[in-house]
């Protein structure tokens, strides 16, 4: 069956229930999310009753103009209220508080990009929606098919019950699709610090053929140099993945989320093609927060003569949802496409995967 366009034209989006609510709308979360949150609210004539955040984080703060309370305190002062999430929850504990949240209080979590402008709404939707259902049907298994619209559906509406539905664990991914040998070439850009090199050692009883590993920050760099110092046949590359060899600009802000910026730290940057130099892989890794498109465009060589396995972060920026699958296509019609969401407030974990038959 298509993609029902109906279905989602029909959605009441977070936006527009902001907006006609008459319960007063408090932000939960400090910092970038809470700026981002911020602006929407001033876009689109959204009034903020007030900011709360966890208990260890309050201390008297002031943020954006905005005394910065405990959720206890609001509790005891209003009867009714709306909470929008400004954050990003990732690990096991803070999900359960997140959902235990939304139990007893009327919850949005707004979808906005990590990187870049823009919104996925409704209007966005519609506008693009034939790139959409062009996605959803190059998608292999049903369980793409249903976290594809439960994506979709969770960006207009904010409802985390909409992810909460589709979650998989990353191990099913690895077990149902990526299905590594002991043999691979694996290509890990944005290593971090050295976490995916270890998950995927886990799924291949620490074998392999070779492993190159992309992270370009300094920082993050030195923890991968030593968390990975005990192993053989591994190219350490401190650059960022691109479209080709050249030199970009960084925000000096340290952490797992660098990203391009006018002003910051000069950092070299590297394409797949120039790295592996004809050579092929197995496997390529893309989670390089929001130059995904880049980095596969740096891999069209290596991808056109030897069909790797993909694993490619799909959330970064607004239109990563159907841009990347469908650059992925153009680059080789031959891949079959899947894509899952793991456990994430907002959709900050959906990736896609690509594999040629019999991979």
């Amino acid at each position: 069956m298509p993609l029902d366009k109906s279905y989602f034209s029909n959605l009441t989006s977070y936006i527009t229930r902001l907006q006609k609510t008459k319960k007063p709308v408090f932000i939960y979360g400090m910092g970038d999310g809470c700026l981002k949150v911020l602006k929407i609210f001033e876009e689109y004539k959204i009034a903020c009753a007030g900011i709360f955040a966890s208990d260890e984080f309050v201390r008297d703060k002031v943020f954006c103009g905005h005394k910065i309370h405990r959720l206890s305190e609001i509790e005891a002062a209003v009867d009714d209220f709306i909470i929008v999430l400004a954050f990003g929850a990732g690990y096991k504990e803070l999900i359960e508080k997140i959902e235990s949240l939304s139990y007893h209080h009327e919850l949005i979590v707004p979808d906005m990009p990590v990187i870049g402008e823009g919104l996925f709404t409704k209007e966005y939707m519609l506008e693009n929606f034939d790139k959409l259902e062009k996605v959803y049907f190059l998608l292999a298994d049903e369980i793409s098919k249903q976290v594809y619209k439960a994506v979709i559906e969770f960006k207009i509406t904010g409802d985390i019950e909409c992810l909460k539905r589709v979650h998989t664990a990353p191990s099913e991914a690895y077990e149902n699709v990526i299905k590594p040998s002991q043999n691979e070439i694996f290509v890990d850009l944005g290593a971090y610090t050295g976490d995916t090199v270890a998950e995927f050692l886990s799924h291949t009883n620490g074998k392999y053929t070779r492993i190159y590993a992309c992270e370009p920050n300094k920082r993050n760099f030195r923890k991968l140099s030593e968390s990975t110092a005990s192993l053989e046949n591994i190219t350490l590359i401190n650059a960022a993945a691109w479209d080709c060899d050249t030199t970009l600009i960084f925000s000096k802000g340290g952490g797992r989320m660098p990203h391009l910026a006018s002003e910051g730290i000069e950092t070299k940057a590297v394409s797949v093609d120039s790295l592996l130099d004809g050579k092929g892989c197995t496997y390529i890794k893309y989670d390089v927060e929001g130059a995904e498109l880049k980095a596969l465009e740096g891999s069209k060589q290596t991808i056109v003569n030897f069909a790797p396995k993909l694993n490619v972060a799909l959330y970064h920026r607004v239109g990563d949802i159907f841009e990347l699958p469908l650059l992925v296509n153009s680059l080789c019609p031959d891949y079959k496409l899947y894509i899952r969401h793991f456990p994430y407030y907002p959709a900050w974990d959906t990736n896609l995967y690509a594999k040629r038959n019999g991979l």
